[in-house]
């Protein structure tokens, strides 16, 4: 159990270096094309790492799942959030993203026929009182953003809810390895064909800074995270796991401060603390 704690906690922590290079890439790339660069990177790498295991990889045989969680997981939760980040900021959107452990919660007995215990729902209720206040101790700093911006933030807290609980479903009979690159060549495809006629030469603006943030995205916040995130949901279950994305907004918080510089109010603090307090609990047994 400790292991699938601390492979989540990697995992959201990864995820929210992705938002603050979601920023930075932003007026370099369009989002689709993005997540296409992204992703491409990342099912070469991951299906390196399958042949180096010597493990078969069942990309027809199993086209069906590898499909769905692509969808889900790479191009539609990925790509809404790119698109996202490019009217709000950092921040702001890793605080929606604390909606995404109740539609996971939600999810999870209609396609798990799980039952959700009540200190899970409890853990993640006290974890939205902890987003809120560090949505308050960010306020005075914040600026407003779109309501487009934020609805595209929504929505991929709603394909991210979809794509774990269809992963810990899927994960019963596909290792996580497998699983994770499977999805990521389904989702790169999706992502690709998503570009022809919507994207333009004259939208690419790279610079040292954008392609280091493409390493990092196509490696840390990809390969690793998704993999850490997978093996941690079919460790802990997907209801146990639903909180710890609440530790999206923490880390998004911190790594403001550390590379933005940006003020960190007492109110934010608490609110820290009690977002953790709340992953904690509902992963306790």
């Amino acid at each position: 159990m400790k292991k699938g704690i601390l492979l989540l906690i990697v995992a959201t922590l990864l995820w929210a270096g992705n938002y603050i290079c979601g920023r930075f890439l932003g007026p370099a790339l369009p989002a689709t094309l993005l997540n296409t660069v992204r992703w491409a990177i990342s099912t070469i790498i991951l299906f390196g790492l399958l042949i180096l295991n010597k493990k078969k990889i069942p990309v027809f045989v199993r086209w069906k799942e590898f499909s769905i969680l692509g969808f889900l997981g790479v191009f539609a939760f990925s790509t809404l959030n790119y698109l996202g980040l490019k009217s709000i900021n950092a921040s702001q959107a890793g605080m929606i993203s604390a909606g995404i452990p109740i539609t996971i919660l939600a999810f999870t007995p209609l396609f798990l026929k799980e039952k959700i215990k009540a200190k899970a729902w409890i853990g993640a209720a006290i974890s939205i009182i902890g987003v809120i206040l560090l949505v308050k101790g960010k306020s005075s700093t914040s600026s407003e953003g779109s309501i487009v911006g934020e609805i595209e933030i929504l929505l991929s807290c709603v394909a991210w809810g979809m794509y774990t609980v269809l992963g810990k479903k899927y994960g019963k009979n596909i290792d996580p390895l497998t699983l994770t690159a499977g999805a990521a060549l389904y989702g790169t495809l999706f992502s690709a064909i998503s570009c022809i006629g919507t994207v333009q030469p004259s939208m690419i603006h790279m610079t040292k800074n954008a392609w280091i943030c493409i390493f990092y995205v196509s490696t840390l916040a990809s390969v690793v995270a998704y993999f850490a995130w997978n093996a941690g949901v079919k460790i802990v279950g997907a209801g146990r796991a639903a909180p710890f994305i609440n530790l999206l907004p923490v880390w998004t918080v911190v790594l403001g401060v550390l590379l933005l510089q940006e003020q960190l109010s007492g109110v934010t603090f608490v609110g820290g603390i009690i977002t953790i307090f709340g992953a904690i609990l509902a992963s306790m047994k």
